[in-house]
Order: C-alpha cells, then sequence, then structure tokens
C-alpha cells in the first residue's frame, strides 16, 4: 500500500532526516515508528502525506508516485488517510457532533449520511453522551477519542497517528490504544509513532525503530528495543 523506495530527505547540506528508507506497509497492517527525537518519524509521516517532498527517492501509495501528483489528485488521496495528533487539532467553537460533521462535510456528504454516521462513530469511541459538548468540556483523553472519530468519519483506508497518547495519562493511553487496535481489526491499516515503551509493547506488532534517519530494525512482532 505504502512504499518507500531509497527515500531521502535533507534539510541543509548538514541536515539529513532521512537516508536510504526503503519499505513497504501493507493493507490492514498495524506499524508502529519508534525512535528517540530527531530520528526521522516526523519527516516520514510528512511525506506520507506529502506535507513535504524527499530530496531523493520515491513514495508511493499504492502504484502512485504521491509527490508528482497535481494539486486535486493529492487532495484525494489525502481523502484515503486520517490523521491523529498529538495536540488533538479540534475546533474550540465546535461540539463533538459538530467536529465530527465538519469531517463530513469539507467530504461532500450529505445531511442524512451525517445524522445516520456521526452518532455511530461516537458510539465507538464511547462519548456519544458527550456529544453537545465543545473541546474546553472534555478530558485529555476524550479530546483524543474525538479526534480519532473525526480520522475515521470517511472511512479513510489509512490512518496516521503521530505520538497520540503523547499528552495522556496511563488510563487514557490505554483506551486510545484499544480503539485504535479495534479500528485496525476493522481492517483499516494504522501507522502510529510514539515514544511509549508500553504502547508498543502492549500493541504486539510490527515495529520499525529509526536513529539518525536509518531503519536499524525491522519486527513483524516487535517490542520496544531503544
Amino acid at each position: 500500500m505504502i512504499y518507500f523506495n531509497d527515500v531521502s530527505k535533507q534539510y541543509q547540506k548538514d541536515t539529513t532526516a532521512l537516508e536510504g528508507i526503503s519499505l513497504s506497509i501493507n493493507a490492514g497492517e498495524f506499524v508502529s515508528i519508534v525512535g528517540h527525537s530527531g530520528a526521522g518519524k516526523t519527516t516520514l509521516i510528512k511525506l506520507i502525506l506529502a506535507e513535504e517532498g524527499p530530496t531523493d527517492g520515491t513514495v508511493f501509495f499504492e502504484s502512485v508516485d504521491i509527490h508528482k501528483l497535481k494539486s486535486n489528485d493529492l487532495t484525494k488521496l489525502r481523502r484515503r488517510i486520517g490523521t491523529v495528533f498529538q495536540d488533538f487539532k479540534l475546533l474550540s467553537n465546535k461540539t463533538a457532533y459538530e467536529n465530527i460533521a465538519f469531517a463530513m462535510e469539507a467530504a461532500g456528504k450529505t445531511d442524512e449520511e451525517i445524522a445516520a454516521d456521526v452518532p455511530h462513530v461516537l458510539d465507538l469511541v464511547d462519548l456519544l453522551g458527550k456529544a453537545n459538548h465543545f473541546p474546553s468540556q472534555l478530558s485529555g483523553g476524550e479530546k483524543q477519542r474525538l479526534a480519532i472519530a473525526r480520522a475515521i468519519i470517511n472511512q479513510p483506508e489509512v490512518i496516521i497517528a503521530d505520538e497520540p497518547t503523547g499528552n495522556l495519562d496511563p488510563i487514557n493511553t490505554y483506551e486510545v490504544v484499544q480503539i485504535l487496535k479495534k479500528i485496525n481489526d476493522l481492517g483499516t491499516t494504522i501507522v502510529l509513532t510514539t515514544h511509549n515503551r508500553g504502547v508498543i509493547d502492549s500493541i504486539g506488532k510490527r515495529v520499525i525503530t529509526l536513529e539518525k534517519g536509518r531503519i536499524v530494525r525491522d519486527d513483524k512482532d516487535g517490542r520496544y528495543m531503544i
């Protein structure tokens, strides 16, 4: 599904974020990407989202070189990818229901589809009772679960979760990881970046370890080995 072919990324002549990265992420996989700060995790995510382009090499989504896509085609590609971030990126002036509905509206969904689907996804992340709450009325864990609901509402093929538990306590971290595992069980590909050893060890899926911009480990059923 996602392929990196000998990809390198330099920001300056003396700053190499990624060097010679080749990897494949198959449809339906749960892949965790780990590494110390500066290892290249965020750069790798930005390349998948085509927020940045590689200095060398090619990044494919299926058979498409994503960095050669025209604007309209790139927009269509990004609709196939849901994103979840550490800082939630919720709309503070909209309720939980409205945050999710807004994502559906942006994708051109009808009012009938919104009315049918939003309650279902709120229930999936155990927030149906908080549908009319604003983000400021939600806990950190609830905000992240809402962010996940918004990310999955348009049924993307891939979810990219960039340090989604970085600001959460252990209980909320566990709940978020369980939701991501449930989404993966339903067939969605998950690409997770994290520093959290407990998260990685509890998932028991593929782990790719980055160090100074290079892949140093790629374990099918991995644990946190840094």
